[in-house]
């Protein structure tokens, strides 16, 4: 009788027990939960801080202040976040924000629909743009949408006659219906807001498109390899960010009755911020709606509370959402360590 008894495969039972495990340990565990739902947890404990700090935080007319103010930037770092996470970037979504706006009270002269279906095509159109010399001339991103970002924003200058000329949207148009009204003391364009992060949480997780948005971020020459169409789920990509930043503008410009010109500056800043807060990764390849919504919601609570204390100049929102962006990106890079070390 042998020493050593002999497995299925013909390996000895001490081999088999020297050949690697594809086990999950406890702190892969961990980096994954504190990865993927680390922001949801700092929003429970800022919300239940502030709560405590200032009792009119917790007030249901606050509340949902914030979830008003809210809700046109978690729109835009919902298409943000299919933009990193395929591995690109999109600086052209405040100036996509701001020249939907002004379209949007522009053509509202001429009814409801012109004012939703003009602002969309140029927004698409700008989205088709970035998508197309991206995909097909490897160009990087930074510098195709920073070109964007110029365009838009000359483009809005034309359209409004340098800045000089704001466009109001007529008092009897639906358009201020859909921006202003409320239910149950909330805000139409928050729901909007909710049911297309819905959306885009099933076609990011429950699709094709979805899933090569995951691949093509991870790593595009495997992509390429494993027959997905990488260029064609690019230019898709870079069309809905636009769309969304476009139709963030024309619900913004519903709220607020005008075509603001100076609105936009460095908002693309603001959804980076929350995206990447949200735990996606900014090499793109991992990341969720769910986490942007919270890290949007995070930062209108930053904001709340600074407004709250009321002594603090508005920059102070500036250094405290930087500092906590360093803070997170640090610790997502410590987390993604872990998870390939274990």
């Amino acid at each position: 009788m042998t020493e050593l008894a002999q497995t299925s495969t013909g390996l000895t039972t001490t081999d088999a027990q020297q050949l690697p495990t594809s086990r999950v340990t406890a702190g892969e565990r961990i980096a994954t939960l504190a990865q993927r739902h680390g922001a949801l947890a700092v929003l429970m404990l800022a919300l239940l801080g502030s709560a405590l700090a200032f009792p009119s935080f917790a007030s249901p007319d606050n509340l949902a202040g914030i979830a008003i103010q809210s809700s046109t930037l978690i729109i835009i770092a919902l298409g943000m976040t299919f933009v990193i996470i395929s591995g690109g970037i999109d600086l052209s979504v405040g100036s996509v924000f701001a020249l939907g706006g002004v379209l949007a009270a522009w053509a509202s002269q001429w009814g409801t629909l012109p004012a939703l279906l003009l602002p969309l095509a140029v927004c698409a159109a700008i989205g088709l743009a970035n998508g197309l010399i991206i995909a097909r001339t490897g160009l990087a991103p930074f510098i195709v949408t920073l070109a964007s970002l110029l365009g838009a924003r000359g483009l809005l200058l034309a359209v409004t006659h340098e800045g000089s000329t704001t466009y109001l949207v007529p008092r009897d148009s639906v358009l201020l219906d859909i921006g202003r009204g409320t239910l149950l003391g909330v805000g139409y364009p928050v729901y909007i807001a909710l049911l297309l992060c819905a959306s885009g949480a099933v076609l990011l997780q429950r699709s094709r498109y979805g899933q090569a948005t995951f691949a093509i971020g991870g790593n595009e020459d495997a992509a390429a390899l494993m027959g997905l169409p990488v260029a064609r789920v690019k230019i898709l990509t870079y069309v809905l960010s636009g769309l969304l930043a476009g139709f963030a503008g024309i619900l913004n410009a519903a709220r607020l009755g005008s075509g603001v010109t100076i609105l936009g500056v460095g908002l693309e800043l603001d959804a980076i911020a929350a995206v990447v807060i949200g735990g996606t990764l900014l090499i793109g390849g991992a990341g969720s709606v769910s986490g942007t919504v919270c890290g949007v919601l995070l930062l209108g609570v930053i904001q709340n509370v600074i407004n709250q204390i009321g002594n603090l100049t508005s920059s102070i929102q500036s250094v405290v959402s930087g500092a906590f962006l360093v803070v997170v990106v640090v610790t997502q890079t410590y987390l993604s360590k872990v998870r390939r070390l274990r």
